[in-house]
């Protein structure tokens, strides 16, 4: 099995960012719940314990059994994680009589601390939290101070468990990642040889084995977690694949004829399902956006119902689920109550009898474009801005009809284009152009108008979690604007969204 670093989840905002930090050091981990506990523990070289909202001096604080790991594999604690280790072994843990918040400086690193190897005193670290460790459990040594916290850093006896008061998985912890890397290099020894392609190479062999002559069906979308599912099986399975494309009217412009065009150059056996009607008739007369997405995602499996009985001896349905998708499912809190139900074709598999693989879902967003690197998929699919499940319904605020889509498509046309023709759109995480449901006046020649208003949206995020608006330069946004209202009819103002993720979400429904 893979060397694998488990992550327990305490409810940390950070934790995908631990995980995160970890990949990038070549390093196979996976997040489980605090109460998870593994069958056998033969292939974990290192368990780490994340933050948590709770304290840990809360009647309801998460306290699990850690004897199967505590002493026998290296564990690391940050934050919440370090001060459940030290109350678990009869340290104290009290309220912080100065609390810190932000950014602080290590004021004493302990000489020769393998944990610290290459880190300064007086290096920058992220705290967040609330109370304090008190007194460490006997025998157990302080590595690191801060001017306000007299445990920044602490470890048993043994050299086997370590405790952060800090979060060196976040940005502001300057050092954070060479920490990380002292922790699964030295400490866990890891061989950090979990790249893309040995992900690509060994999926492919798994695919393979697990599939055997079985058929596979998978719907495509476009874009890259579709793509690169399908690139992996294809060439696990070959022909045995069978892939199916829906136009449910609610693509970009021209989108359905490019990338169906695209697909049968990679080789890739793709049914084109043209369908747009049937989604419109279905939306008509809703607004709310919940019940647009509930309204697409029955049609379409509807339609990919439909179009899959055609292929006679089916056995699997293939998914582009990603691994934040597979986090959420099964979080600290309990299962999400909207899992991105209209990217995943849910209720298929109890319709059509048919069992579910899912290439993708060990994989983070980045992580899904490196392995598609590898892969040889055209840069043209790989460097795809997101694109929501429910397509254009979700930037028409309100109803949506057949002339608005006609618009937004016109409007999105022109905006991803200039972004294109002026080197702007790699730069830019995600763009979208959003149609609002009011009206303003405005002078076209010496007639005066009444049309529709459109929001242009730019954001640089890395994984969407959160994400900053992108500072467009003037004369672009000028210009697309310019070539939207002489362009587009039913269009007379154009306006930019300069909120950022918090306190905004990136898409407006």
């Amino acid at each position: 099995m893979q060397e694998t670093i488990l992550i327990l989840d305490f409810g940390s905002q950070y934790t995908q960012l631990i995980a995160r930090k970890l990949r990038e050091l070549n390093v196979y981990c996976e997040i489980h719940p605090y109460y998870f506990r593994p069958d056998s523990t033969a292939h974990i070289k290192g368990v780490v314990l994340s933050g948590s909202p709770f304290s840990v001096r809360d009647s309801e604080a998460p306290m699990p059994d850690l004897s199967w790991c505590e002493g026998k594999l290296p564990m690391l604690g940050i934050c919440f994680g370090a001060q459940l280790i030290t109350v678990l072994n009869g340290g104290d843990v009290m309220p912080s009589s100065t609390r810190e918040y932000g950014r602080a400086n290590l004021s004493y690193v302990a000489p020769g601390e393998v944990l610290f190897k290459g880190i300064e005193e007086q290096s920058q670290v992220w705290m967040s939290h609330a109370d304090t460790i008190t007194r460490l459990p006997d025998h157990y040594s302080i590595i690191a101070r801060t001017n306000d916290i007299g445990v920044a850093a602490f470890k048993d006896p043994g050299d086997m468990v370590f405790g952060l008061q800090f979060h060196p998985e976040v940005y502001h912890s300057r050092q954070g990642q060479q920490l990380l890397e002292n922790f699964v290099e030295n400490i866990c020894a890891c061989s950090r040889d979990w790249t893309a392609a040995s992900f690509a190479e060994q999926t492919v062999g798994e695919l393979r084995e697990k599939l055997g002559k079985d058929k596979v069906v998978l719907g495509l979308s476009g874009g890259v977690d579709s793509s690169v599912a399908a690139t992996l099986l294809h060439k696990a399975i070959g022909s045995q694949l069978h892939c199916i494309f829906v136009d449910n009217g609610l693509l970009r412009k021209n989108e359905f004829e490019e990338v169906l065009l695209s697909y049968k150059g990679m080789g890739l056996n793709v049914r084109g399902v043209r369908a747009a009607n049937r989604f419109l008739d279905a939306l008509k007369g809703i607004s709310e956006p919940e019940a647009k997405r509930k309204a697409i995602g029955r049609v379409f499996i509807e339609v990919f119902e439909q179009e899959a009985k055609k292929i006679r001896d089916v056995h699997w349905l293939a998914q582009g689920t990603i691994y934040p998708d597979v986090i959420e499912s099964v979080s600290v809190k309990g299962p999400s109550m909207t899992i991105k139900s209209h990217h995943n074709v849910g209720g298929l598999p109890e319709k059509m009898n048919l069992k579910v693989v899912e290439p993708l879902n060990l994989l983070f967003k980045d992580e899904v474009r490196k392995v598609g690197q590898s892969l040889g998929i055209s840069s043209t699919i790989l460097s795809r801005h997101p694109f929501p499940g429910p397509g254009l319904a979700i930037r028409i605020l309100g109803e949506v009809t057949a002339e608005k889509v006609r618009i937004i498509q016109d409007v999105d046309h022109f905006y991803i284009g200039a972004l294109k023709s002026s080197g702007w759109y790699d730069k830019v995480w995600q763009a979208a152009a959003v149609l609002l449901p009011v009206q303003s006046v405005g002078v076209m020649g010496d007639e005066r108008t009444y049309e529709n208003a459109v929001v242009l949206r730019a954001v640089e995020s890395t994984d969407g979690m959160t994400a900053d608006w992108v500072h467009l330069p003037y004369e672009l946004l000028g210009r697309i604007s310019n070539d939207i209202i002489n362009n587009v009819k039913g269009i007379n103002r154009v306006v930019y969204d300069i909120s950022s993720k918090p306190p905004a979400t990136i898409e407006w429904e």
